[in-house]
């Protein structure tokens, strides 16, 4: 889902003990059993709010999946992905909406049993959670206003004294600083407050990855994605640029969840992609 930045989820931990539940949807009936691969269910943790990757619906089209104990639907590349997963396991896919600072402690206490929402497999991270092999690599790139003055803009240089946000809490808002001249705006808790800002001209940019930015361009006119040229675009660790499904320390589900993703061919994933920006609501 997103390749974001793990911030305050350490003090989040040292509090574990002391919350009721970490998101929407997190009861007592939908709690994970550690990971284990005696467990009819899958359960999995995501924000379903993220385009294309994951968003709420009001039914079960497209391979929707009704989220557990609240309204709606959850669907988008991760829904499918986590699908295949559950598929594979021979298990019935749970999904729980999740807030992104949630999403460790919800599986660090065993409420879901893995987070299928585009994170990145962060050295921080993987100090309180494993990661199974990746299922995505992200590629980020601008959102800008079709007929601003960073239209025609195609490298990092070209966005010097322009106004550029990112979503909180993420990797996109910290490369950000790789801009040099960048008037760095405060950041933003949601893709739809990015796109009204940029609409309405308070922000020139914001940093996305590519599904979401054709997303944006598909769904307005006004919008426009740049592709950054390689010789002067953002610099990511392969952490960062990886996108994998969390999971507890020692899971026993760790190793047949690699190999039913080595199984799934890039032809596969990308399909996959195409179909979840083809699929998505068009208001988000």
């Amino acid at each position: 889902m997103k390749v974001k930045t793990w911030k305050k989820t350490m003090a989040a931990l040292m509090g574990l003990f002391i919350l009721a539940g970490c998101g929407n949807g997190a009861t007592e009936e939908s709690s994970a059993a550690n990971g284990s691969a005696d467990s009819d269910t899958f359960v999995v943790g995501m924000e379903a709010g993220y385009p294309p990757f994951n968003w709420t619906q009001n039914d079960d089209s497209n391979g929707a999946v009704k989220i557990e104990g609240a309204d709606g639907y959850a669907n988008g590349y991760d829904v499918q992905m986590a699908q295949k997963v559950a598929d594979g396991l021979g298990k019935e896919l749970v999904i729980v909406k999740t807030e992104w600072d949630g999403l460790v402690p919800a599986l660090v206490s065993s409420k879901i049993d893995a987070i299928v929402a585009g994170m990145s497999p962060t050295d921080e991270r993987k100090e309180a959670i494993d990661f199974s092999d990746s299922y995505y690599t992200t590629e980020l790139v601008m959102v800008v206003k079709s007929d601003g003055a960073y239209a025609d803009a195609t490298t990092l240089a070209d966005f010097a004294d322009a106004k550029v946000t990112a979503q909180l809490n993420t990797l996109h808002y910290g490369v950000i600083d790789q801009i040099e001249g960048v008037q760095k705006q405060p950041a933003m808790d949601s893709f739809t407050s990015m796109r009204v800002a940029l609409e309405s001209g308070t922000i020139d940019a914001y940093v996305s990855e590519r599904p979401e930015a054709i997303s944006a361009s598909a769904a307005n006119s006004a919008f426009k994605m740049v592709e950054l040229d390689e010789a002067d675009t953002f610099e990511l660790s392969v952490a960062d640029s990886e996108i994998a499904i969390g999971l507890i320390k020692e899971s026993e589900l760790k190793d047949q969840i690699n190999e039913i993703l080595s199984g799934i061919t890039e032809e596969e994933r990308i399909q996959m992609m195409d179909e979840a920006i083809q699929n998505q609501p068009s208001a988000e």
